[in-house]
């Protein structure tokens, strides 16, 4: 059984961003010489929406886990034509002034991913759905085109 990376940096298809210096003294996380790039908390606490995407012979399937979310907090688009993008917003719970809280560790805020899709994607086609905080998105695909092959009668 072989292990699959997640996490691909050299994935064709993803459009995420992707820090190499994330977590060393001198990137774009502060410190050191170079100054700290600041960045959106409340996306970055929920950025990391965890996608998977499979390719069956029929289609393209993403899956998102999303729980928590109703279907109208989630977007699903395609731009240029070949772009998947899945996004989201979970808001904050409203903090009432007698709460006291012991512990944090929901994420909340904005979430954005991006796919390109392949050519034989038919973009026009997408259909998605939700159960039980997963979001699935189906891509179907062209059907692969046969060559034409023509016998030749051989003589002689």
């Amino acid at each position: 059984m072989s292990l699959i990376s997640r996490a691909n940096a050299f994935d064709p298809f993803s459009l995420d961003l992707w820090d190499p210096f994330q977590g060393f003294p001198f990137g774009s996380s502060g410190g050191g010489l170079f100054p700290r790039i600041p960045s959106d908390s409340e996306t970055a606490a929920f950025a990391g929406a965890r996608i998977d995407w499979k390719e069956t012979p029929e289609a393209h399937v993403f899956k998102a886990d999303v729980p928590g979310l109703k279907k109208e907090e989630v977007k699903v688009e395609v731009e240029d034509g070949n772009v998947l993008q899945i996004s989201g917003e979970r808001s904050k719970e409203h903090e009432e002034k007698n709460d006291r809280w012991h512990r944090v560790e929901r994420s909340s805020g904005r979430f954005l991913r991006r796919f390109r899709l392949p050519e034989n994607a038919k973009a026009e086609q997408i259909k998605a759905s939700m159960e039980n905080g997963v979001l699935t998105v189906t891509v179907p695909k062209e059907e692969a085109k046969r060559p034409d092959v023509k016998p030749v009668q051989i003589t002689g």
